[in-house]
């Protein structure tokens, strides 16, 4: 019997180290035929599993030189900054700043000063879930004056504007998604720790993960990727200015390793933040939303993810809790196809 358990053992542990050996090898082809099919667009991935890391990337920095994209090249990882500002919200809530349901009243800069029929109406919560039925930013009318950077106009004073002249909550508790809200959790951030946006993600999550090539300000580094919209053409990163809290980071695979690697520990800050995140804050027949997170469930398994579009750059992040793996894909042309293509091969052809 001894021996018998000895060998199934072996057998296992051999199992085991094959899957594992495996994987990145399935990820790499599927990422390297999708590449195949669409030679102009750059794609990094990370990929991580029980605390292993793996790597691909297929194409150039840009079409006149002949760097290679790798790990370490530079994306807009765009909306998934959301994520990132969310669990902020979430590590505020640990340090007893704020609650998760406080009324938003409280935390606004004094420029803003809600309608009377407002005022202690809109909770923290719903402006991380999407569901705060405020006005949004009109995307496509920015879009029409300024394509390269249609958000560096918005200002403080935009949003207020917008705020303040907001009469009705047309959508509340309803979800849709919005860049204001998340915009405002930034916000109220500063406001509770009494430093600037680009001081606290710095503090407590670039800094302590060392994610040395995650920018916020200076975004002029030698191996920044080139963007491309929609048709191929060239695109600028965006500068996002007042809205920097609900898109402005840039990075790279390595570094969103880093954070997913953090977030799937449970004896950090980051960790304990992101169980809050997790949350089911919104549900209805066609989704589930934690803060700033979809989620997604079957029989088998939990998925939290986050996408990301600007003009130019298409990302997602997405992670398994339960079975203990993560991705970052990071897209050098804003292709929301492609990336779910992936997300797609990945999670029903490799993970399940």
């Amino acid at each position: 019997m001894k021996t018998s358990l000895k060998f199934f053992a072996a057998l296992l542990l051999i199992s085991n180290i094959s899957f594992a050996q495996e994987i990145p090898t399935r990820i790499d082809s599927l990422i390297k035929a999708n590449y195949k099919k669409n030679p102009e667009i750059g794609i990094s991935l990370g990929f991580i599993k029980n605390n292993e890391e793996f790597y691909t990337a297929y194409g150039k920095l840009n079409a006149q030189g002949q760097d290679e994209i790798n790990k370490n090249s530079i994306f807009e990882i765009a909306s998934v900054t959301k994520i990132l500002t969310t669990n902020l919200i979430a590590q505020a809530v640990l340090e007893h700043k704020i609650k998760i349901d406080d009324y938003i009243d409280a935390y606004l800069p004094k420029a803003y000063v809600l309608q009377g029929n407002l005022k202690n109406k809109i909770r923290i919560s719903d402006l991380a879930s999407h569901q705060s039925g405020l006005p949004d930013i009109d995307f496509a009318k920015l879009i029409e004056l300024d394509p390269q950077q249609p958000v560096n106009s918005v200002t403080e004073e935009t949003l207020a504007t917008i705020i303040n002249n907001c009469t009705e909550l047309k959508d509340y508790g309803k979800y849709r998604y919005s860049t204001i809200g998340i915009t405002l959790l930034g916000q109220i951030l500063e406001q509770v720790y009494g430093k600037s946006y680009d001081e606290i993600i710095r503090k407590k999550i670039i800094n302590p993960l060392k994610m040395k090539n995650t920018l916020t300000i200076d975004f002029d580094v030698k191996n920044k990727t080139l963007g491309h919209n929609p048709d191929g053409g060239i695109q600028e990163f965006f500068k996002w200015n007042v809205t920097a809290p609900a898109g402005l980071v840039k990075s790279n695979a390595a570094d969103m390793v880093k954070y997913l690697k953090a977030v799937l520990n449970n004896d950090n800050a980051i960790a304990k933040a992101a169980l809050i995140t997790e949350k089911i804050f919104y549900k209805d027949k066609n989704r589930e939303m934690g803060l700033g997170l979809n989620i997604i469930t079957d029989d088998k398994n939990t998925i939290y993810l986050k996408t990301g579009d600007s003009m130019g750059q298409s990302s997602i992040i997405c992670y398994n809790r339960a079975k203990n793996w993560g991705f970052i894909i990071l897209l050098d042309q804003r292709n929301s196809k492609l990336r779910q293509n992936l997300l797609n091969g990945i999670n029903e052809t490799i993970l399940n």
